[in-house]
């Protein structure tokens, strides 16, 4: 049995800390401040190169097509970038839905 069970069912997206990012918060853990989130990303959405102090994150892509360092990226990948470094541009192709997970409070530099 797990201890919490979260669907997108009811949730609402929320405005991203970028133009053209959408956030559905899953859950929050209240104790670290870290967060797992869907992600959705419109098409031609680009994200600047930035750093996350606080958190590690962990996004695997559900759908879409993105675009890293001039490599493009299919459903199936996962990224990893640990806290303090540097990670970007992110380019959204195609719309994206990303499951990401902040394990720390959502801090960008």
């Amino acid at each position: 049995m797990y201890p919490h069970i979260a669907t997108s069912e009811g949730r609402q997206w929320q405005a991203g800390p970028y133009e053209g990012v959408e956030l559905m918060v899953l859950h929050k853990n209240e104790q670290t401040g870290g967060v797992t989130v869907l992600r959705k990303f419109k098409a031609g959405t680009s994200v600047p190169a930035h750093t996350h102090p606080l958190t590690n994150e962990w996004a695997f892509v559900l759908s879409g097509e993105w675009t890293e360092d001039g490599q493009t990226h299919l459903p199936g990948t996962l990224f990893f970038a640990p806290k303090g470094v540097q990670h970007g541009p992110h380019v959204a192709r195609t719309e994206v839905i990303s499951l990401t997970t902040f394990d720390g409070p959502l801090t960008i530099v």
